[in-house]
């Protein structure tokens, strides 16, 4: 493997960083990288299918499930080529209008599933506490309002710091921090003024994952207010398990955020492999774990993924 000092770069090229230290074991850990992309990508394939061609999901729940599914299955889309590619031993270099694009993807596709947990936040909110009006206020066409709104916000706020990005100067040793670009990671490079950049992008944070993740919590907050009023134990118990599967989703969204924050601030001293890994925890837990869930606790979903195997395995016998 050729070593980082003996790399020439022209103006427009970076370096991406697989696994230090593990070069000569890539062909062994592209194995379950590779699994994992594929289950990444059959799992979310799997969800939209079942919802699709089953009339019995088509209601507001399930439509936001598939809004979730196909933006995971648009994350692991995003980053396949390149952290597979290092893997594969085909390529670690990336042009700047490659990793500008894939920067703008990545952030987007990540706003935009902090939205869809919101939007199904105020689904299970609506369901639970307001039943008799469930169908009334998530009608077809406000739930297509609210699609329209969350792509907007996910794409439209981040374009103006992703594009100035295109005119920075880059006078740094041009390796970056991940098998896959980011925004703070090529600021870190930049050697132009990148003061908007920084504070946009920290405004943008506090607008939407943090603004999302208390208006999440506060959701479930009204949810157990309003579920601790229902006198049947056992109504109190089914209608908790409805949210069973979109608690898992937000746990599986905020922990790998929140760690890799943590290990950027706090973990300087780590591991490269460390920060590498986290990395791409953050990029490939949740689409690979969402698929899982909701096959797991949604019995309709379970129930016709079931139907589905049984259907193909007796027309192959």
């Amino acid at each position: 493997m050729t070593s980082l000092h003996l790399v020439s770069f022209s103006n427009s090229t970076f370096l991406l960083t697989g696994f230090p230290g593990l070069e000569q074991h890539y062909p062994w850990l592209s194995i379950p990288f590779s699994c994992i992309y594929a289950m990444v990508l059959s799992g979310n394939c799997l969800v939209l299918h079942v919802i699709r061609t089953e009339p019995s999901l088509h209601e507001p729940m399930f439509y936001f499930l598939a809004m979730l599914a196909l933006t995971d299955l648009c994350m692991g889309l995003s980053t396949a080529h390149t952290v597979l590619g290092i893997l594969w031993g085909l390529s670690q270099e990336i042009g700047l209008d490659a990793c500008i694009a894939q920067t703008f993807f990545v952030h987007g596709l990540s706003c935009m599933e902090s939205g869809v947990l919101l939007a199904m936040a105020f689904d299970r909110f609506t369901a639970i506490c307001n039943p008799l009006r469930y169908t009334s206020i998530l009608t077809n066409t406000r739930i297509i309002h609210i699609g329209m709104v969350i792509l907007g916000r996910s794409f439209l706020l981040i374009t103006a710091p992703i594009v100035r990005l295109k005119f920075f100067h880059y006078c740094r040793r041009r390796v970056l921090s991940h098998s896959f670009c980011l925004h703070q990671d090529l600021l870190r490079l930049a050697c132009s003024d990148i003061r908007f950049n920084s504070l946009y992008a920290l405004a943008l944070v506090i607008c939407t994952l943090l603004l999302d993740s208390v208006l999440i919590f506060i959701s479930y907050t009204l949810i157990l207010h309003s579920v601790l009023t229902i006198a049947s134990r056992e109504e109190r118990l089914k209608s908790l398990k409805t949210c069973v599967s979109h608690t898992c989703a937000v746990l599986v969204f905020y922990i790998p955020i929140i760690g890799l924050t943590m290990v950027h601030r706090f973990g300087k001293h780590l591991s490269p492999v460390v920060h590498v890994l986290m990395g791409n925890i953050y990029i490939l837990f949740p689409p690979l774990m969402n698929p899982i869930i909701y096959s797991i606790k949604t019995q309709q979903i379970r129930n016709r993924i079931q139907r589905w195997f049984i259907k193909q395995r007796s027309s192959r016998g």
